[in-house]
């Protein structure tokens, strides 16, 4: 675990942005594993910046988002895929045939994440970003996801429904279930970028980095990956009592 801090959302969106620049001009054709949700946003602008100026293309990039909500359309502006195409997708030259995202237009939302599983396995992530709930959920793996698991539908947690309320006109809106990426899957990524910002990520990231890897807390088995990178800002690393700017544990 490498741990990087950086003064406010900023500095660390563009400290993020610059780790996948990198990745991407390293190895051009990356698959290339996606997170939603406020804290990536200020890397995908970024992204967005560097392919605008010729730095980077997504053309061979093949791309796999971590999850997707049950009962809402594609084009519903809280759908992950809406909110890929908004701040990622609509700007930069990525084929429409390499962005891949849990489908779930079908009722059969266990098969769909059976279909979904299959392609992963096929497509080891070369680096996939990640983002943690307050309750230490990764993707939608919930406080109880068993830290073995593969792609399937989950009942979201009242917790992270409440948290995501604040983008629906009420938490009666927000989804009970989702299609997730299981621990597995994400843990079989050849390395990892987690981005945590922000005062309320700072338990959580505490309990990521400190904490006994268990179920109860689904982020700490990050513990155990062998190539993870993780950028904080200054609020988020608060619980840390980071002495420098990078650690590594």
């Amino acid at each position: 675990m490498q741990i990087y801090k950086y003064k406010d959302y900023d500095a660390a969106s563009n400290a993020a942005a610059n780790l996948v620049i990198q990745e991407i001009i390293k190895k051009p054709n990356m698959i290339l594993g996606l997170a939603t949700g406020v804290s990536p946003i200020g890397l995908y602008q970024n992204l967005v910046k560097a392919y605008e100026n010729d730095i980077i293309s997504f053309k061979k990039i093949k791309t796999f988002n971590l999850d997707e909500y049950v009962g809402i359309n594609n084009d519903h502006p809280q759908s992950y895929h809406y909110f890929m195409n908004h701040y990622l997708f609509d700007y930069v030259d990525i084929l429409p045939e390499n962005i891949n995202i849990p489908a779930t237009d079908k009722k059969n939302i266990e098969e769909l994440a059976e279909e979904y599983n299959i392609k992963l396995f096929g497509n080891q992530r070369d680096l996939q970003i990640l983002g943690i709930g307050k309750n230490g959920h990764i993707g939608f793996n919930e406080p109880g996801s068993q830290l073995g698991g593969q792609t399937y539908k989950v009942k979201l947690d009242e917790q992270t429904r409440k948290d995501n309320s604040r983008y629906f006109n009420s938490i009666d809106e927000v989804p009970k279930y989702a299609i997730t990426m299981g621990i597995k899957n994400i843990m079989y990524s050849k390395k990892i970028l987690l981005i945590a910002l922000g005062e309320s990520k700072a338990e959580a990231v505490y309990k990521m980095v400190h904490g006994i890897v268990s179920d109860d807390f689904p982020a700490s088995i990050l513990q155990l990956h062998p190539d993870i990178t993780i950028i904080v800002d200054e609020a988020a690393a608060s619980k840390l009592n980071m002495k420098s700017d990078h650690l590594v544990f």
